[in-house]
């Protein structure tokens, strides 16, 4: 009777909330003064109230948002202390230089990408004296050489006795008469 009666008062206080009312259907009131921002209205009006401009600094609403590429040089060309020419640092390279530097990037750059190909073929290569065949003989000569030792150990016939047997079954090795 108990539970019966839990069960239904828990349906009673379910049915009342708004908790699985729709978005549109929902109302937000404010509970207490605290800072924390909480509107009236519904979920709908609260989304249009949402603001999607960018937020600026504070402390100087006059920077620039920096969005892609940037021309600073335009921006500040008429300030005196900004200086576009005679950089310390910047290197300065002429066409012949530069074409040299391209050629020899080009080079190099075609020799990685020949070892790259080389070593994607090879791993895409499953037949023949491949490293990944390699590993499969390896591993399968250790195992079968554990089997013929335990085969030794149980039966007690040696492996060149183990191999003598197998190309008897085999039909290898005729009969002894």
């Amino acid at each position: 009777m108990t539970k019966n009666l839990t069960f239904l008062l828990a349906a009673i206080a379910a049915t009342g909330t708004t908790a699985f009312a729709p978005a549109q259907q929902r109302h937000f009131t404010k509970i207490s003064s605290s800072p924390t921002q909480l509107f009236e209205g519904t979920a709908a009006d609260r989304a249009s109230e949402v603001d999607v401009e960018p937020q600026m600094n504070p402390d100087n609403p006059n920077l620039p948002a920096l969005k892609g590429d940037y021309d600073w040089d335009t921006e500040f060309a008429a300030d005196p202390d900004w200086i576009t020419e005679n950089v310390p640092g910047k290197t300065v390279v002429n066409e012949v230089d530069l074409a040299a530097q391209v050629t020899e990037l080009s080079k190099i750059e075609e020799k990685y990408r020949k070892i790259r190909l080389d070593q994607e073929y090879t791993k895409a290569r499953i037949i023949g004296f491949v490293p990944m065949a390699e590993t499969y003989n390896g591993r399968f000569a250790m195992f079968f050489l554990v089997v013929g030792l335990l085969t030794e150990y149980w039966t007690g016939i040696t492996i060149p006795g183990q191999i003598e047997e197998m190309a008897r079954v085999g039909g290898f090795i005729g009969p002894d008469y």
